[in-house]
């Protein structure tokens, strides 16, 4: 491992051993993943899951623990507040890790709980395997547990993460959600991540979709500039189920979305769509596994990525098709807009197939803008400015597609536009 890296599992360690006698949920569970991170050391370019992602900047970072008591409204509040205002739904919002219930509206149709007071891990993710989530099972304190009853449609939710530095000194915190929809049940989750200095936001996600319900999830990644995000989901959709994923993101200094979802019953779907808009020194991965393990699912992922400056993405995504899911129908695709020769991509699109009546595609494409487009609008009188953002929405419109709720396209196309006013 390296020395950076090691150094830092070491701290994470030594902090648990501080934390263990307060830290909520069963201590056995705890103490074993404490035990693989001893074991595994956090992932370096060694391991092929993270062979274009390097963690050394997070090796040569010092977290220090969240404050206990509630952190003052600061300007990521303000600003969230601004973004969210025209949004007429209930939100959950945590701040470094911990429920502010100040800031929330409690949803009325869904059951919630906070990780705090009742500790569930869940059963999806597995800490002995993967490090990122023995790091968040071992020092995990808070979370949304969100249940919606059977044939509930709840509507549209928010769950928003606010980080910030203490003092000018990095914290870590490690929420861990749940979400579970009964049959037939229907939720649309808005998930906000924003903040202001360095710190390192590591969630886990379980999320499991019952059968004939459906789950639309849209995550906002824009963190600040100094953070660090290294957000793991898994998903486990039943027969008939769909689970609607689309994620884009523009912040962080390093950034991991990584999506395991498995269709586990017949015609179950799974969409795992994104966006990546990066520019200076960002390094943002995508990294998906889709598991077809019951007959006629189907999975779809479309992810573009524009990139600036020395900016840096990633998309490694796998499709596994097993012998008895015949009739899977399976298509990926991954493209990429360099806006600078500094930029760089690196694609890995994946298929494993053990059934023999299927129907899996993929692909993966990197270029630039089209100069005959460019000298065309700039031909007819647009800045250039303008025309190259109007190629670059055009390049990324297929992405944005899925997203059908009014209200929350409306805050993408805002960030989206926040990000090019000062990329320009």
């Amino acid at each position: 491992m390296n020395v950076s890296l090691q150094t830092s599992a070491e701290a994470f360690l030594a902090r648990y051993e501080g934390l263990r006698e307060r830290l909520p949920g069963d201590a056995a569970i705890r103490e074993a993943a404490a035990e693989s991170l001893r074991r595994l050391g956090l992932p370096t370019q060694r391991d092929e899951a993270w062979h274009y992602t390097s963690l050394r900047p997070l090796g040569d970072a010092s977290f220090h623990e969240a404050l206990t008591e509630i952190a003052p409204r600061g300007p990521a509040c303000d600003v969230l507040a601004e973004d969210v205002a025209p949004i007429d739904a209930p939100r959950l919002v945590f701040t470094d890790g911990r429920l502010r219930e100040d800031l929330s509206v409690l949803p009325e149709s869904v059951v919630f709980r906070s990780f705090a007071d009742a500790p569930d891990f869940g059963s999806l993710a597995r800490a002995d395997d993967d490090p990122l989530v023995a790091l968040n099972t071992m020092l995990a304190e808070d979370g949304a547990i969100i249940e919606v009853p059977e044939g509930v449609d709840a509507g549209l939710l928010l769950l928003v993460s606010l980080g910030a530095d203490v003092g000018g000194m990095p914290v870590a915190f490690h929420p861990r959600h749940a979400i579970r929809l009964a049959r037939g049940a229907r939720l649309t989750l808005l998930e906000i991540a924003r903040g202001e200095g360095p710190y390192l936001h590591n969630p886990v996600t379980e999320i499991q979709v019952a059968e004939g319900a459906t789950l639309t999830h849209v995550r906002l990644q824009d963190e600040a500039p100094e953070a660090f995000q290294l957000a793991t989901l898994y998903a486990e959709v039943a027969a008939e189920g769909v689970y609607d994923g689309f994620t884009l993101n523009l912040g962080a200094r390093l950034c991991r979305a990584e999506v395991h979802a498995r269709l586990a019953g017949p015609g179950g779907a799974a969409h795992l769509n994104g966006a990546q808009m990066l520019r200076d020194h960002q390094l943002a991965d995508i990294t998906t596994v889709v598991r077809h393990d019951a007959p006629g699912c189907a999975s779809r992922q479309t992810v573009k990525t524009v990139l600036a400056g020395r900016s840096r993405g990633v998309f490694q995504g796998r499709i596994e098709v097993a012998r008895a899911a015949q009739k899977t129908d399976g298509y990926q695709m991954n493209q990429a807009l360099l806006l600078s020769p500094e930029a760089e991509m690196d694609s890995k699109p994946e298929l494993e197939i053990f059934a023999d009546d299927v129907k899996c595609s993929h692909g993966a494409t990197v270029g630039e803008l089209d100069a005959e487009q460019l000298f065309y609008l700039r031909s007819r009188g647009v800045p250039e400015a303008e025309a190259r953002a109007i190629l670059v929405r055009a390049f990324l419109a297929e992405a944005f597609e899925p997203v059908r709720h009014e209200a929350v396209r409306a805050l993408l196309e805002r960030a989206v536009s926040g990000w090019w006013s000062e990329a320009a």
